[in-house]
């Protein structure tokens, strides 16, 4: 038997996706309460959007969604990918956006579960393009 992904099934699942690490990120600073940093801000900024408008987009079957929503995807991902490498030391710390105020963008805050917030982040971002990217309309 081949397993075949449907486009609404790829919409309907970056959504799910979305929403998930939306609320995620939610219950991370309000319940456990961790204040997010500089680039974790970014990186909400552009996965809040995306929990909404796929919402919208999965409920229509509208797969006009696909080239704005992978745009967030991308960008959100790149500054995951940019979190990723200060939290991994990849990155000087002379550029580091979270030394300033507010919390580390680096320290034991920005694990969960034992793994980096960022990687999460970046994983979350890398898969909702990824299946928007496969997401196509029955013909």
């Amino acid at each position: 038997m081949k397993f075949r992904l449907t486009g609404d099934t790829a919409l309907y699942l970056a959504w799910m996706l979305a929403l998930f690490a939306s609320l995620l990120v939610l219950f991370i600073g309000e319940v456990l309460q961790q204040a997010p940093c500089v680039l974790c801000w970014y990186q909400r900024a552009f996965m809040f959007p995306l929990a909404v408008v796929l919402g919208i987009a999965a409920w229509r079957s509208d797969f006009g969604i696909r080239p704005y929503a992978i745009t967030l995807g991308v960008i959100g991902g790149l500054i995951a990918m940019w979190h990723l490498g200060l939290y991994a030391g990849l990155i000087s710390e002379a550029i580091q956006p979270c030394t300033a105020s507010g919390p580390s963008c680096t320290d034991e805050n920005q694990l969960f579960l034992g793994l980096p917030i960022p990687l999460l982040s970046l994983a979350a971002f890398a898969t909702i393009t990824g299946l928007l990217t496969a997401a196509r309309p029955e013909t």
